[in-house]
């Protein structure tokens, strides 16, 4: 093992690290909230989004799969977050402000793309007051715990 590969093999594990903890934490904060708002049987409309109206009626199954598609989305916008970073240096240096706009870029692509295009094709019309709330939730829940998670951890 050379002098060079030891550096790199610590940079792996921090990404992963500020990936997993920016992702879970992110994942746990949104589940959490979407739940107290819309009730506990959002996971089956997370699942819905892969299986159709079918997951409505799932089971145990199907809620599970909707917790682990949930954290799946959250450790892939970290990742996302975690990637470009790498090469944008401010994202580090200015998570507060970055993270929010990151968390606002994640709403969006939710609702503009990701949902549309899922099995229970989701979409408009979108009234104001939902568009803002869910802005400045995802801003704060996914957005926040993500930059700072890379700050800390993906330097």
């Amino acid at each position: 093992m050379t002098g060079d590969s030891a550096p790199r093999a610590s940079e792996k594990g921090n990404g992963l690290l500020a990936i997993a903890v920016g992702g879970g934490i992110a994942g746990t904060l949104d589940l959490l909230q979407a739940c107290i708002l819309f009730g506990w049987k959002i996971p089956l409309v997370i699942a819905g989004g892969l299986l159709g109206r079918a997951a409505f009626q799932g089971g145990v199954g199907t809620y599970v799969l909707g917790v682990l598609l949930h954290f799946f989305i959250a450790c892939s916008a970290a990742a996302v977050y975690y990637g470009a970073s790498r090469r944008l240096r401010f994202l580090i240096e200015y998570p507060l402000v970055c993270g929010l706009f990151f968390g606002a870029a994640v709403e969006d692509v939710m609702s503009f793309i990701v949902l549309p295009l899922s099995a229970l094709h989701s979409k408009g019309p979108y009234r104001l007051h939902d568009l803002i709330l869910g802005l400045v939730v995802h801003m704060v829940v996914i957005g926040l715990p993500i930059s700072y998670s890379v700050r800390r951890f993906g330097k």
